[in-house]
């Protein structure tokens, strides 16, 4: 008689994440040492995406353009893009400010004898010429050794219409960034299984370096900011999600341990690769995600966007300032353009709060008490800047009639098999 041999199912990807994270913060919370010498696994983790993450967008990038093909359909998607980035970025905005004035959350905080030592090596404003210039690459050499994703993109789409406009002629190196974008994303893969151990790594250092203090004596903004992320991605999101007729709970499901991975590390760039290679799988068409999504990242943080409109009315009603409409306005504008600059800008989120707060003559001393928290925040923003950066590609191919339902159906149909 033949025995069966019962063989422990793998947890899913899911699962060992929120395994390493609990193990992580245990470790730091109960023995400071271990816990910052485990840094190392999450340094590790960070270098394998961080490497692989420029050599794969680069071609991506191209391939749309090429895909894409037709340079009117690159301007309508590109276009489209832009429109959609900053209509939903300014609306969160304009309904962060007017909660965080109807609430007045920060009256009856009390500022202590808070420092500003925490903002030393941290520019004070975005210089918007830099910022322009920086697009256009001088030495395209040295945006690859920085990592600068915008002059990359900029050059990557010249390349990819030069490309489409010299015909066969472009078929070598077309065939080369094809293979050479797959070997990346199978790099990916291999990357993405050490998750896990890097997010145990995180989370053990994180809280073993800045404990959980912080937390509790500004809980009250910390608890305020996560309710309104919490709206934005089950409330607003799947309004707009609804308007075009996108099933996002679904898509939601789809990158949820994408989306896990982000909110454990808070970073929203170890999973840039892995995101344009789900929604191609989704059904979102190779051309729109490959294009749509990191630029999504340069210009569509939605999760930033809600925090410092949060952050900057925290501080106003803390110092009992007052606000009158035209003031209001002009701070939804002056957020609405600066917050574009963010992705290109080191410690961008405290450098926008900064020149808002410098726009509204706040004291440096408010921003300093935000970034007191800011790595607990910081969760939570690049969640909810990765899933907004998800759900505009699915938008904008759908409006492109460029998003596979039957493809979708199959993926969704797979997701549940693999729950079950």
């Amino acid at each position: 008689m033949k025995t069966e041999k019962k063989w422990i199912k793998k947890p899913s990807l899911t699962t060992q994440v929120l395994i390493g994270a609990m193990a992580g913060i245990v470790v730091g919370y109960f023995s400071k040492t271990v816990g910052l010498q485990l840094e190392i696994f999450g340094t590790i983790f960070m270098n394998l995406i961080q490497m692989i993450i420029i050599p794969l967008i680069f071609p991506v990038i191209i391939l749309a353009i090429v895909n894409i093909s037709d340079t009117k359909s690159f301007g309508k998607v590109a276009g489209k893009s832009f429109m959609y980035f900053f209509t939903v970025t300014t609306g969160l905005i304009i309904l962060s400010i007017l909660a965080g004035k109807w609430t007045a959350i920060g009256s009856h905080f009390e500022a202590g004898n808070m420092t500003t030592e925490s903002l030393d090596g941290i520019a004070s404003g975005i210089d918007f010429q830099t910022f322009f210039l920086s697009i256009v690459p001088s030495n395209l050499f040295q945006a690859f050794a920085d990592g600068n994703l915008l002059p990359i993109l900029f050059f990557g789409v010249l390349l990819g219409l030069a490309l489409v406009s010299i015909g066969e002629k472009a078929q070598p190196v077309i065939s080369f960034f094809e293979s050479w974008s797959q070997a990346m994303f199978k790099m990916i893969d291999y990357a993405i299984s050490f998750a896990p151990i890097g997010v145990f790594g995180f989370l053990a250092y994180d809280i073993a370096a800045y404990g959980i203090g912080n937390l509790f004596s500004l809980g009250q903004f910390v608890l305020f900011t996560y309710v309104a992320f919490a709206v934005v991605v089950f409330v607003i999101f799947p309004i707009i999600a609804w308007l075009f007729h996108i099933p996002y709970f679904a898509l939601l499901k789809t990158i949820g341990d994408l989306v896990l991975v982000v909110f454990t590390t808070g970073s929203s760039s170890v999973v840039l690769p892995s995101l344009i290679d789900r929604l191609k799988k989704y059904g979102v068409s190779p051309a729109v995600s490959s294009f749509v999504t990191p630029l999504g990242y340069s210009f569509n943080l939605n999760g930033a966007c809600v925090y410092i409109s949060l952050a900057t009315m925290f501080i106003v009603n803390m110092y009992d300032v007052t606000l009158g409409l035209g003031e209001i306005i002009a701070l939804v504008l002056f957020l609405t353009i600066v917050t574009k600059g963010i992705a290109t800008v080191p410690s961008g989120a405290v450098v926008v709060l900064l020149a808002a707060a410098t726009q509204l003559g706040l004291p440096a001393e408010g921003v300093a008490l935000m970034v007191s928290v800011d790595f607990f925040i910081n969760m939570g923003r690049s969640a909810v800047n990765v899933i907004g950066n998800a759900l505009a590609p699915v938008i904008i191919a759908q409006t492109e009639k460029e998003l596979a339902y039957g493809k979708m159906r199959v993926q969704m149909a797979k997701v549940s098999e693999i729950d079950r």
